[in-house]
């Protein structure tokens, strides 16, 4: 169908009035069976759609979304989330959106039940959240399908949640492949270290389900590989370099997999003490990390896309309450290998 064609055109071409036109068209009002018959018989000719967009357009809607998200001063992470919002917010606000963000600490629980707070007390048409703190999550979830307020998760799946859609990745595969990118070329046996750095372990189980994917790949391929899994405190502590120190200087240590994006903590360990023979695994394309990554120390990154995954976020909201659009529940994102070699060329591409 030409884009240009309008209501009087095809009034013209069947011979009826603007009028009976758009009584067929939005179902309103009364139509004679033969001005209806002519009207659809064009309609079909033209292979007319509704312009949906057209319509809302004209509807002076406006729509609010609550973000529940950390803050990204405390953690390079996060940046990455903000800019898909950013993105998300600009290609949706000609269609009356906008969102508000409600920022938390990610190392404290009480305040992501504060931000949860003021972002159901905004009174949002949608909320999209990184529900980090699993026990905290669960209440505001029922709150949300109590309110009928479409919600969305990113980052961290809860299968307790009744979401309108996860927008992710399999984070027990990504173990498993983190696993097995720690094998390759490695035949002789010694240890691996699950390493989870100022983290609330118990309360995450998006860290527990990598942790899981990680230990059963190795008990499955019946290895001789021993694995540890160690929590070390905030980088800034002092405490920290003493831990790094003692996991480092294990005598069959063969690899250390980081379960969030700081690997750059431990591989600055490695690059100070010149030890080559530990291989180090991690995740996100966060500036520290590419330093490494670039120079050695980091020998793989599992880039999880979090731009992406609020990106898109977002757009499932935006569907669903703009056009009543049946969203996918699980929105799973490919699990991305990045080396020094490939690096460049994906920091180029367009689809980070």
């Amino acid at each position: 169908m030409n884009k240009s064609i309008r209501i009087k055109d095809i009034a013209l071409k069947a011979q009826v009035s603007v009028g009976t036109v758009d009584r067929v068209l939005h179902n309103r009002g009364r139509v004679s069976e033969d001005a209806l018959k002519r009207v659809l018989a064009v309609l079909e000719e033209i292979d007319y759609k509704p312009n949906l967009i057209a319509r809302t357009l004209g509807s002076n809607k406006a729509y609010k979304i609550a973000l529940v998200v950390p803050d990204p001063s405390q953690d390079p992470y996060w940046e990455a989330p903000i800019e898909g919002i950013l993105q998300a917010e600009t290609e949706w606000a000609r269609y009356g959106f906008r969102t508000d963000r409600f920022l938390f600490n990610q190392h404290d629980s009480r305040s992501f039940e504060y931000a949860a707070e003021q972002a159901l007390q905004s009174s949002p048409d949608g909320i999209l959240i990184a529900p980090l703190f699993y026990r905290e999550s669960l209440p505001f979830f029922k709150q949300f399908e109590n309110k009928q307020i479409p919600f969305a998760l990113f980052n961290t799946n809860i299968h307790e949640a009744k979401p309108l859609s996860f927008i992710g990745q399999d984070l027990n595969q990504s173990g498993r492949m983190a696993a097995e990118l720690i094998c390759l070329g490695q035949p002789d046996s010694g240890t691996f270290a699950i390493v989870h750095i100022y983290e609330d372990i118990q309360n995450s189980v998006h860290i527990l389900e990598k942790e899981k994917g990680f230990t059963n790949f190795l008990k499955e391929r019946n290895k001789d590989y021993k694995t540890i899994t160690i929590s070390l405190s905030n980088p800034d502590e002092q405490s920290f370099n003493n831990q790094i120190s003692s996991l480092c200087n294990m005598p069959d240590l063969k690899g250390i997999f980081v379960s969030t994006s700081k690997a750059y903590a431990i591989a600055a360990h490695l690059k100070q003490t010149k030890q080559k023979n530990i291989r180090l695994i991690g995740y996100d394309l966060i500036p520290e990390n590419l330093v490494y990554l670039k120079s050695g120390e980091i020998t793989f990154l599992i880039n999880q896309n979090p731009k992406r995954q609020a990106f898109l976020g977002i757009r499932s909201l935006a569907n669903y309450l703009l056009f009543k659009k049946e969203i996918q529940s699980i929105d799973l994102l490919p699990l991305e290998i990045i080396t020094a070699e490939n690096l460049q060329s994906y920091l180029d591409s367009e689809i980070h």
